[in-house]
């Protein structure tokens, strides 16, 4: 039976625009244990002058550590979305990301394929990331860090997409974080087939719940969001979710992603309810 975690994505305090120390701060007052950074190469202005909570992977990655430490977090992931379709710039930021995670104590990273360039066919996409794939899968397996791909783009908006991009390079690193929010927006297919569908690849899940009016103006119109309401209050059946899920032998992080400090506190307690006696965390 899966283990059940809950995280949170650094992504809740982007409206408030707080840098990475003080999101982490805020994360432990709301009575998280894990969460989920963003991380980048460069030095990003926001970032640097403390308007906006990504990591830079310039920084001594012990310098992570510390600050989670210090507020009584673990990392449970990292976001580091690379433009598979763009290895020049792929695999070098997931190769470091990896490097990142396990010197930190993870073992998922998250990506998806991005967006795909305007004068490139779908046979050459492929092609083109099934060698940045080849490339960051020779590090993953080294490190022992999963490189997980979510449903966000044109290609992984259904699940027979999404396991094609995971199966170009056989490998068991190589593997789903299910964004519960961007596979119902997509509308591609009804999203609780399409996770059964996937299920066995699952090592992370994005928790991001779409509120009603969003649903209604976007569905089938997008194939992802950046982040959704307070989990609990939109659309997704958390219940299904959990039931899908549940089989797995494996611990499972639920990273919230949603937009605000607010829906994170509210996530947190509907995710405590639904997981109660199913948590690792205990």
């Amino acid at each position: 039976m899966a283990r059940f975690r809950i995280a949170v994505n650094m992504e809740f305090v982007r409206s408030a625009d707080l840098d990475f120390r003080k999101g982490v701060e805020v994360a432990a007052k709301l009575g998280y244990q894990h969460i989920e950074p963003m991380v980048h190469t460069g030095w990003g202005l926001l970032s640097e002058v403390g308007y906006f909570h990504s990591f830079s992977m310039e920084e001594d990655p012990k310098l992570m550590r510390e600050i989670c430490d210090a507020n009584g977090l673990s990392v449970a992931s990292l976001s580091a979305h690379s433009p598979l379709m763009k290895p020049e710039a792929a695999v070098s930021r997931l190769t470091r990301a990896m490097v990142l995670a396990h010197f930190v104590g993870t073992d998922i990273v998250n990506s998806d394929e991005m967006l795909q360039p305007t004068w490139m066919d779908d046979d050459f996409a492929h092609h083109t990331m099934r060698y940045t794939l080849t490339r960051v899968e020779q590090v993953a397996a080294r490190h022992g860090v999963f490189v997980c791909i979510e449903p966000h783009g044109v290609f992984t908006k259904t699940s027979e997409g999404l396991l094609k991009i995971v199966n170009l390079v056989p490998s068991p690193w190589i593997a789903v974080n299910w964004d519960t929010g961007n596979s119902y927006l997509a509308a591609a297919e009804d999203p609780y087939e399409a996770l059964t569908a996937v299920r066995d690849h699952v090592r992370h899940v994005h928790a991001k719940d779409i509120d009603f009016e969003h649903a209604d103006r976007e569905r089938g119109k997008v194939t992802g969001t950046p982040v959704g309401c307070a989990c609990g209050d939109g659309v997704v059946q958390w219940d299904r979710v959990i039931e899908i899920l549940e089989p797995l032998d494996r611990d499972i992080t639920l990273s919230v992603e949603c937009g605000t400090i607010d829906q994170a506190e509210r996530s947190l307690v509907f995710l405590q309810r639904l997981l109660r006696g199913r948590l690792a965390d205990g």
